[in-house]
C-alpha cells in the first residue's frame, strides 16, 4: 500500500505535490488533479472527489474521449505484458480477472475485441464489488448500448473508480 495523505496535507501542500499526489486518481490524466487545485482548500475527500467528478463530466469531449482511451482493456494485452498501472493492476487482480479460466480469458478478449470495433474505446467498469462472471455479464450488456450513452455511462465508471482510489488515498 502506498503512502496516505491527510486533507490537510492535501489542502497545504504545494499545487505542484497535490498534482504529483493526486494525478494518477484518474488513469494517466493528471489534468484533473490540475483542474481542481485552486478550489483548494477542500472540508473533506467526498468534496476533492466531487470537485473532481465535475471536471471530468464538464471537461470537452475530447479530453473525456482521452481518458477513457487512459485506461487498459479488462485482462488485455497491458495486462498480460504486465503494463498496468499498480492500481489497475491491483483493481483487476481484486476482481479475479488475473485468475481467468482459458475460457473466459478467450471470452473478454472476444468482448473488448467487439467493445472497441464499436465504440472505440475501451469497456470501463469500476471493478471492486465484482467478479469476473459480474463483469462479463456487464460487459455483454453494455454492448447493446448506444455510443453516446456507453461514452457517459464509462465517464461515470471511471469517476466511481477515481472515489475507489481517492478514498485508498486519503487517511481519515
Amino acid at each position: 500500500m502506498s503512502k496516505t495523505y491527510s486533507m490537510d496535507e492535501l489542502n497545504q501542500c504545494s499545487a505542484q505535490v497535490f498534482v504529483d499526489v493526486l494525478g494518477g486518481i484518474f488513469e494517466h490524466s493528471p489534468w484533473v488533479a490540475e483542474a481542481v487545485v485552486a478550489q483548494r482548500p477542500f472540508v473533506s475527500s467526498a468534496a476533492l472527489h466531487q470537485a473532481m467528478a465535475e471536471a471530468v463530466r464538464t471537461a470537452a469531449e475530447s479530453a473525456q474521449l482521452k481518458l477513457i482511451r487512459a485506461h487498459p482493456e479488462l485482462a488485455g494485452k497491458a495486462a498480460v505484458r504486465g503494463e498496468l498501472t499498480a492500481e489497475s493492476s491491483r483493481e483487476q487482480s481484486g476482481a479475479g480477472l488475473t485468475q481467468c479460466s482459458a475460457e473466459e480469458f478467450a471470452q473478454l478478449q472476444r468482448l473488448n475485441a467487439e467493445y472497441n470495433e464499436k465504440f472505440g474505446f475501451p469497456f470501463i467498469i469500476a471493478v471492486r464489488n465484482h467478479d469476473r462472471q459480474s463483469i462479463i455479464r456487464n460487459f455483454t450488456q453494455r454492448l447493446a448500448a448506444s455510443r453516446a450513452d456507453e461514452m457517459r455511462e464509462c465517464i461515470e465508471q471511471i469517476i466511481r473508480i477515481g472515489e475507489f482510489r481517492l478514498a485508498d488515498l486519503i487517511s481519515s
